[in-house]
């Protein structure tokens, strides 16, 4: 697989136009996992998004404390390795606002039934 990868990024690479050489070439850039992981991640955003018009009671708690506290983790993580690597930051960092967010609502609704 790793073969293939690299003669698409050598195709890829003769097209790429001189304004965007810098990005094409970061460490960080689309020719490393570094960019990739971030980009698939956004899926996770699309799905927290998807998941705010659900009703609180179909809310899991256990998972949105994980991926809440997963997503901090990885936001830290993200500004110590080397390249930094800001769109994983910025990626990890709007998955656990979307999770505290749902975690509150299903909290909130978890201490209405109490009542």
């Amino acid at each position: 697989m790793s073969k293939i990868y690299k003669g698409i990024i050598s195709v890829a690479d003769r097209f790429i136009p001189q304004p965007l050489r810098p990005l094409w070439e970061h460490p960080a850039g689309p020719k490393t996992i570094f960019f990739w992981a971030p980009a698939f991640k956004w899926g996770l955003v699309i799905a927290g998004l998807g998941d705010v018009t659900r009703p609180p009671e179909s809310l899991s708690i256990p998972q949105c404390f994980s991926l809440s506290i997963s997503s901090f983790i990885w936001s830290r993580y993200s500004l110590v390795i080397k390249p930094k690597n800001y769109s994983l930051f910025t990626v990890n960092l709007i998955v656990a606002t979307i999770n505290m967010y749902q975690l509150g609502r299903a909290y909130l609704y978890q201490q209405s039934i109490k009542k």
